[in-house]
């Protein structure tokens, strides 16, 4: 059976030695040439060869060649079709994030001017879920357009995720000031023994309903994964904090005020904390995790600035998390994505739409019963052990993710809102470290379980902990994540549900 040569595409060849032209021998390559060729396959033309290029006609000889190449036109079309395309993408993400950065800004001023006390990301992620069965319905195709078109600003927030937790850990020197070290202990006590309770409590409840149910699993539909991060991503971080910092310092209202010009330096090293703890060794980020490593990273730079300006260490911390919109730190900007991490629920849900609906029993049951145990028994830990009536609200929401607890302490008076985004982050991180051996010990075998209980217990970083190993539990973990921030809200959200804690609480 005869062979076809496949010939790769140059536009110009000279190969010349000993400073002798070689004559090319002619070739042909029509098809009657080439016994038992197939007469459908194409074969390449080849105007001539020459000797030099025939490698058993070649002589053993040390002389020396010389190869001169040209580039083809189509080289250059690459380079631009490339240039365009990222170009496209990077606008697609533009309009596609900022299209979600706005709704989630509007919906809240207008729940604000109406005095609602409902978190309105929690009610536009409603809202988008409900569009996209109706278009599922009636126009399949439209609701396949609008999340294909969402997807880049999806896999933006999904990339980013852990960093907009960040904040309230970096300024957690400041939140801790007026708690005294007894009420910190027992915080501790609480966020440690509460997260293996709540875990042991989802897990147990789930696999109760699936003996019951015994719903078959089915595969999920695939996850799209965020690309990881590069080395030129992190030298432009770099080069931007160290730039911002030495302008900083020389110039200290630069930018209007301190705030503002401390906010390039303090962001760029929050990122490049975070960048650098993603690519640590598996086995150490059990101990030092990305988050850590990047509220360490933002808390030695406010250090270093505060020590080289002669201003200190808690002034910056200041600047960092202001919460004020006319003059913002880096902790604003970062926590301004909370909302839409919220919106971005429903692309989720609606993503795994079949898996919610077979599996609803088991799924809505446990985290039904994983919510309400966390807020009571935190209620009633708190109470047991003597801490102070308005930190033990403050940590109410310790298992639910940071966006949403931070709606659930506002329906509360008096609360430290910066305790409470520390305790949930310390509760995911508790949890990222721990949740794989405890499941184990727990004998729960059950994707389905295991989903369940990490997220119900340890919401987002307890979620990314563990799919990294156990991919099977992801759906289950990011459905869990989301559903159980929205059914504590929504508990919440009841008067009679909020004076009940409050007098368990005292």
């Amino acid at each position: 059976m005869a062979t076809t040569a496949s010939v790769v595409s140059w536009s110009y060849l000279t190969i010349t030695k000993n400073h002798h032209r070689q004559h090319p021998i002619k070739l042909s390559s029509s098809k009657q040439h080439l016994p038992n060729a197939n007469p459908s396959l194409k074969t390449p033309q080849i105007s001539a060869v020459y000797p030099s290029q025939l490698k058993f006609l070649q002589p053993r000889t040390h002389s020396k060649r010389i190869v001169v190449l040209k580039s083809s036109p189509s080289d250059t079309t690459s380079v631009t079709s490339n240039i365009l395309l990222t170009v496209l993408g990077v606008a697609h993400l533009v309009v596609s994030l900022g299209i979600i950065l706005a709704a989630d800004k509007y919906l809240k001023q207008a729940f604000v001017s109406a005095a609602i006390k409902f978190p309105s990301a929690l009610f536009g992620m409603f809202c988008i879920f409900t569009v996209l069965v109706i278009l599922d319905v009636t126009v399949p195709a439209a609701a396949n357009a609008l999340m294909d078109f969402f997807q880049p600003a999806l896999l933006f927030i999904q990339r980013w995720l852990p960093l907009f937790y960040v904040p309230s850990l970096v300024i957690l020197p400041l939140a801790v000031q007026d708690v005294p070290a007894a009420s910190g202990a027992k915080i501790c006590l609480i966020l440690v023994g509460g997260w293996l309770a709540s875990l042991a409590v989802a897990g147990y409840s789930a696999i109760a309903v699936r003996k019951l149910v015994k719903t078959e699993m089915i595969p999920a539909e695939p996850m799209a994964k965020p690309s990881p991060f590069s080395s030129l991503e992190l030298a432009a971080w770099g080069v931007i904090s160290v730039a911002s910092f030495v302008a900083a310092l020389k110039y200290p209202e630069l930018l209007g005020t301190n705030a503002r010009t401390c906010l390039p330096f303090l962001l760029g090293f929050t990122v490049i904390g975070y960048i650098v703890g993603s690519g640590l060794p598996s086995g150490l980020k059990k101990v030092f995790h990305p988050i850590i490593c990047c509220a360490l990273a933002a808390d030695l730079a406010a250090f270093a600035f505060g020590y080289f300006s002669k201003l200190g260490f808690y002034p910056i911390l200041g600047y960092y998390l202001t919460k004020v919109s006319s003059n913002p730190g880096a902790g604003d900007i970062l926590m301004g994505f909370l909302g839409s991490v919220i919106l971005s629920f429903a692309f989720s849900m609606f993503k795994q739409r079949k898996l919610v609906k077979r599996h609803a029993a088991e799924i809505f049951t446990s985290i039904t019963v994983a919510t309400l145990f966390s807020l009571y028994s935190t209620a009633f830990m708190g109470r047991f052990i003597g801490l102070e009536p308005t930190l033990t609200i403050s940590i109410l929401p310790r298992c639910i993710t940071v966006a949403l607890a931070l709606s659930i302490v506002s329906l509360f008076e008096g609360v430290n809102s910066s305790l409470t985004a520390a305790a949930v982050v310390l509760t995911g991180l508790i949890g990222a470290n721990f949740v794989q051996a405890v499941l184990d010990n727990l004998k729960f075998d059950d994707p389905i379980a295991r989903g369940i209980a990490t997220a119900s217990s340890a919401h987002g970083l307890g979620t990314a902990a563990l799919s990294a190993k156990e991919p099977e539990a992801l759906p289950f973990c990011a459905i869990a994540y989301g559903l159980t921030g929205i059914f504590g809200s929504l508990v919440c959200s009841v008067p009679l549900v909020r004076q009940s804690l409050l007098a368990i609480v005292g």
